[in-house]
This record gives C-alpha cells, structure tokens and sequence, in this order.
C-alpha cells in the first residue's frame, strides 16, 4: 500500500517495550484469523472489504440516488452501531453546514438523526424541521424493538403516512435490518419496504462498512467505493502478525502495554471538529468490546484546540490515568490565511501570511510536547487528508486494533452483556409484560425517587413525563 495512514509512538512512553508482546500479539492474531477466540462468530467484517457483495453495492446505490432525486432529507433512525459510524463519515467527508447548505451546493440529500435517545422534545423539534421538506426515512435495526429507535420509528411512519399517504410512505421507507427475521423484517416484508441486510456474522459497532454505514453515506454523497478500497487496503496492510510490520497491532500493543501500567483512561483527541462524531464511534468501538469483566481502558475524547480551555489542565496536571491518541490530519479541506492589518492591537501581525492550518499544527505540536512532559502518553496517526478514502482506512484500523486489544485483555471482544441490564430494568419499570416481579422490587427499591410520574417521599412538585 503507497498511501496510509501511519502510527508515531516516539511520544508514547512505551515505543521500546511495544516488541515485548511480540508472543501475544501472534497468539491475538491467530485467534482472529483462524476463528478459534471468543466471538468467532462475529467475524464478519474481519474481510468484509475484499468481499462484498458488489451487486447489492449497487442497489445500495441505486436507492441511494433514488432518496437523493425524492427526498430534501433522510431521517436516519437508530441507535449505537446502528448510526454512529454513518454519522461520523458525514460529518468527517461533508460539509460542516452540509443540511444548511441550498440544495444545488451539496452532493447530497441533508441528513437528520432519530432513535438515538429518548427526548420528546428532540424528536417534536424535528418533526418541526422536516414540517415542509421532503422526507425519506432509513430505519435500521436488526432486531426492530430496540427501544429508542422502535419509538421513533412508529412515530415518522405515522408522520409519513399522514403526509403522504399509505403508498407513498412506503415508497419513502427503507429497511436495514436482519436477513430473514425479526420484528423490522417481517414489518418490511408486509409493507414491501426496500431493505438491505445487516450481516448475521456483523455485530452493530463493526457495521459502518455494510449497509447500515453505506446508504445514509451515499445519500449524503459520500464516494463510498473510494470508502471501501481504503478500507481494503488496510485490511491487507495489517493482514501480517508481525509487530514490526504492522501499524494497527503495534497500536493494540501499546495502548495494552500502557493499560499494564495503570494508564487506564484513553482520550482520543483530534484537532478538526468535523472528527467529533468520527471519536463518537470510536467510544461505541472498544467501550462496548473491552468493558467486560472489571477490566478495559476507558475510552474518551476531547476537542482540541477547543477542550485545551477547558480541562486541558486536568490533562496536563491531574491524575496520571491518562494517555492520548491523537488522530492528524495532515493536509486541511479548505484553508484560510491569516490576512496583515497593521492597527488592531491584537498582537497576531507575526502570524501575518501563515495559514490557520499552521496554527492548527503548531497547537498539536506544543501540546503533544507539553503533556508528554506532563507525564501523559501521546500516541500519534498519522492521516494525509479528510477523504473517503482514508476514512475507509482509519474505520478498519480500528476495528481490527480493537480486536486484537480484546483477545490481548483477555475479553469477547464481540460481545456486551453489560448492556442488557439497564435494558431489563427499564423493561421492569415500563411495565414490559414477563417483567412483573421485577418491576415490583425495582420500585421498592426506588421509593424515594419519581417513577411512573407519581409523588413519593419527600418530592415537593408533581412531574410528569
């Protein structure tokens, strides 16, 4: 591969020691490769890039283009895996105002987002937004009761149909969901919905290279085949087990070797605000694959320059539980050069003639020295530019690294038990039919807190949900 993206530790506190775990890293990757560690079931996208299928692209595609010419909007409604790498791609390869933009100055449909949380007053506000737009809806699910986007689904179909008409809010529907069941499959197959399929072998936070990524990309305009060769290219670049060879395995070494030390807080940090949601997919990533068991770093992120006024003196002077992974972009979208006016009083005229992107740089350079001297960890990625294509190798990189730093910690990478707790507890408390005794002893056990909008002990006001 003559284009990648690459890894700098010379900040990292560790880069000596990274070929100590040589031994490990080979037993990590042979569990991957060979399907014989935890959650070989869920192997799927380990060579997802080299072996989609190009045809159902190509509907993917055709629907894609088909939302583009119907649709002002796509509503993207999920949760989890379900939107967070779309959205991160979006924000990352658009334009930051990309929904305000007129619509002859954007490649795309515009994009909102639903069924992420449970606020009434997000969803009635953008219901306001979409009032008079043209409005396609993309519902993914795998199971269709997911909770938060099971709500806001029934309410857009009730929406569409109201404002278009039972056969129109089909046409304007599309289904990304399980191949053959569920309750989103089978509302799909009765309604004749256009559906794509969320891969059996996929779980949710490795699927933004399938459909659930790929056609809100494509609506937005997005090239995801560049999207998907990038991703190609690094998943044959970190196919060798050897640690000297390979970018993403001395990463997982790394930030396991610091994890050994007690550097138990990773902050992914980036110095482009587009690359927000882009760390939001990233906590999804290896929160919900190494939090198991008591064990597991935590992932973080912050915004730089922004975040450095904000706690960037607990970075640099609080605890020492911290390391950072940068992620550099090396070549701006767009630049902006800072422009001479002699009487301002501002103090910037040395800057006269350099571009922000320089000072931007200058920003990554002094703070990576100063908290590494602070005694935090920097571990640096490299990326040339903002573009699908390396999009497409940054997703697989950490993908694969997440992997391999799961089997290194001892843990499923693939799965999340964890998850299901808040779940039925909530399902308690709903009043989900099975969960009765449960409901009971959850609501003796909250009688000094408001369920169920009553009055209990010590509340002044009434609320209601």
């Amino acid at each position: 591969m003559t284009r990648a993206i690459n890894l700098d530790l010379s900040h990292s506190m560790v880069e000596g020691a990274v070929l100590e775990l040589e031994s490990e890293i080979r037993a990590a990757h042979d569990h991957l490769h060979n399907g014989t560690g935890p959650g070989n079931q869920s192997l799927g996208w380990l060579e997802l890039p080299a072996n989609y299928d190009r045809q159902e692209l190509a509907r993917l595609q055709a629907s894609a283009e088909r939302i583009k010419t119907t649709a002002d909007a796509l509503v993207v409604i999920g949760i989890g895996g379900s939107y967070l790498g779309a959205r991160a791609a979006i924000e990352i390869l658009t334009h930051s105002f990309h929904n305000q933009l007129p619509r002859d100055r954007r490649p795309g449909t515009a994009i909102y987002y639903a069924g992420h949380n449970l606020s009434s007053t997000y969803l009635r506000h953008l219901l306001d937004i979409l009032e008079d737009k043209s409005v396609c809806v993309n519902v993914i699910s795998k199971s269709g009761t997911t909770t938060e986007p099971a709500i806001a689904f029934r309410v857009f179909r009730e929406w569409l149909q109201k404002k278009y008409g039972p056969q129109e809010a089909r046409r304007r529907i599309f289904a990304t969901t399980d191949q053959a069941k569920g309750a989103l499959k089978q509302l799909a197959l009765e309604q004749n919905y256009e559906s794509f399929v969320i891969p059996d072998n996929i779980g949710g936070r490795f699927s933004v290279l399938t459909a659930v990524g790929l056609l809100p990309m494509a609506a937005a305009g997005i090239d995801i085949g560049e999207l998907m060769a990038g991703a190609g290219d690094m998943m044959r670049a970190t196919a060798l087990p050897s640690l000297t060879a390979n970018t993403c395995y001395q990463y997982a070494a790394a930030r396991n070797l610091l994890y050994r030390q007690g550097k138990t807080i990773e902050l992914l940090v980036n110095y482009e605000p587009s690359m927000q949601y882009f760390a939001e997919w990233w906590k999804q990533l290896f929160g919900e694959s190494e939090g198991k068991h008591h064990k597991g770093t935590f992932p973080a992120s912050v915004n730089f320059s922004t975040d450095l006024h904000s706690i960037g003196q607990y970075i640099q002077d609080g605890l020492r539980l911290l390391f950072e992974t940068v992620i550099r972009i090396g070549q701006p979208r767009l630049e902006v050069t800072i422009q001479p006016e002699p009487s301002t009083g501002d103090g910037l005229n040395y800057l006269n003639g350099k571009t922000m992107d320089f000072v931007n740089q200058q920003a990554f350079a002094g703070s990576l020295i100063a908290h590494a001297d602070g005694g935090v960890p920097n571990l640096v990625l490299n990326v040339p530019k903002q573009t699908p294509y390396f999009l497409g190798q940054l997703f697989y990189f950490f993908e694969k690294a997440c992997a391999i730093s799961g089997y290194l910690l001892g843990v499923n990478p693939f799965d999340q038990p964890g998850v299901e707790s808040y779940k039925n507890n909530m399902f308690a408390l709903l009043g989900k039919p099975g969960f009765e005794a449960e409901k009971q002893a959850l609501e003796k056990r909250l009688k000094h807190t408001l369920i169920s909008g009553e009055r209990f002990d010590k509340l002044i006001l009434p609320y209601q949900f």
